[in-house]
């Protein structure tokens, strides 16, 4: 892994919540400043690949990314999507039925596609209530 790279990885590592390609240049440039644009989106798409990092599309035009939690499960989530403003909420607080449901759905899948699941992402599509009040 390149310097770039690794500072690239350590940006999104050290922040909570979803960035844009453009966002992660602006936080690298700051201490990395020889790293341009095409190299952080060229960088991404490879981390993407490699599955180190997830890539999303919220519906607002641009990519967004996060890294991928740790083989023990412990940072796993789903999104809440706004389509009022946009707002990107993080869910993690399931409840033991909502993870034997989950379960239940992967193996069920896996089984009839004859498809090993090693992991999923929920986007939930909505209003939040901020925007559900106005």
């Amino acid at each position: 892994m390149t310097s770039a790279r690794k500072a690239i990885f350590d940006v999104l590592s050290q922040t909570r919540g979803h960035l844009s390609a453009e966002e992660i240049y602006m936080k690298v440039h700051a201490f990395y400043p020889s790293i341009g644009l095409t190299s952080v989106y060229r960088t991404l798409q490879i981390l993407v690949n490699i599955g180190l990092i997830f890539k999303f599309d919220f519906g607002d035009g641009r990519a967004r990314f996060e890294v991928v939690e740790g083989p023990s499960g412990q940072d796993h989530h789903h999104h809440f999507i706004c389509t009022g403003c946009g707002r990107v909420i993080d869910y993690s607080d399931f409840t033991a039925e909502e993870l034997a449901f989950l379960k239940k759905v992967e193996e069920g899948l896996a089984r009839k596609h004859a498809f090993k699941i090693t992991n999923h992402n929920l986007q939930f599509y909505g209003t939040c209530n901020s925007c559900t009040e106005a």
